[in-house]
């Protein structure tokens, strides 16, 4: 009986430090992609290196999709500090990226979409926590919602039609909505099962999960832009 409660308690505590350690890095990571776009957009020098060609953008997501994949397939290859690194590398162009925003929607909507995103992630993300539902059946389906978003998002870029891309933003939002509870969910399933394991694995598993979460708030927040967003003139 004892043993049974101690057990409980160990998970527990694991689980717990894995989610503050994921959260840490996941707002790190927010932080320098933040900080990187607001740099971006106040550099008439970076703006034209990084939007005057419009294959530019195309260089940087392909960076972007290699750093993620570095570090999702090869997190237990690697030590902590260069996974650690990666993250901050990758939030980092992600940055350079998202400094479009700028340019395009007023900062004052961007502070207010960024709060919308914020609530929504955290209601969300608590229900993941906080739910006796298993949410492990979303995850072909919120999967297979993702892959058909980037496809779309593709092809618009050569439609260029707003219409589409409203709907793609209202099919992204319920995504990326359900990507925050799935992954949430996920993440604590994972600190349950690392009782007794050493604080280096833990710390791997924070990055991926911070990794995870990441993306869903910046895409969240990408696709919210589409209807809190106001244009700049």
């Amino acid at each position: 009986m004892q043993n049974n409660i101690l057990t409980t308690h160990l998970r527990e505590a694991d689980t717990n430090l894995l989610l503050r350690s994921v959260y840490n890095w996941m707002m790190i990571g927010l932080l320098v992609s933040g900080l990187t776009a607001f740099m971006v957009s106040h550099s008439p020098t970076l703006i034209h290196i990084l939007f005057g060609n419009p294959y530019m953008i195309w260089v940087l997501l392909a960076v972007e999709i290699g750093l993620v994949v570095a570090i999702s397939a090869g997190i237990n290859k690697m030590d902590v500090s260069s996974a650690r690194v990666l993250f901050i590398l990758f939030s980092f162009v992600d940055g350079l990226t998202l400094g479009g925003i700028f340019l395009i929607y007023t900062e004052t909507s961007i502070a207010m979409t960024f709060f919308i995103t914020a609530l929504t992630f955290g209601v969300m993300s608590l229900y993941g926590y906080f739910t006796d539902t298993d949410l492990s059946s979303w995850g072909s389906i919120l999967f297979a919602g993702l892959i058909g978003i980037i496809i779309a998002i593709v092809v618009n870029f050569f439609l260029k039609s707003p219409v589409f891309e409203w709907w793609i933003s209202v099919i992204g939002v319920i995504i990326f909505v359900g990507l925050t509870a799935y992954d949430t969910q996920k993440i604590k399933a994972m600190g349950e099962d690392m009782a007794n394991r050493s604080g280096e694995s833990l710390s791997r598993v924070a990055i991926v999960g911070a990794l995870s979460l990441y993306l869903d708030f910046i895409n969240l927040f990408v696709m919210f832009l589409e209807f809190f967003g106001n244009q700049r003139n």
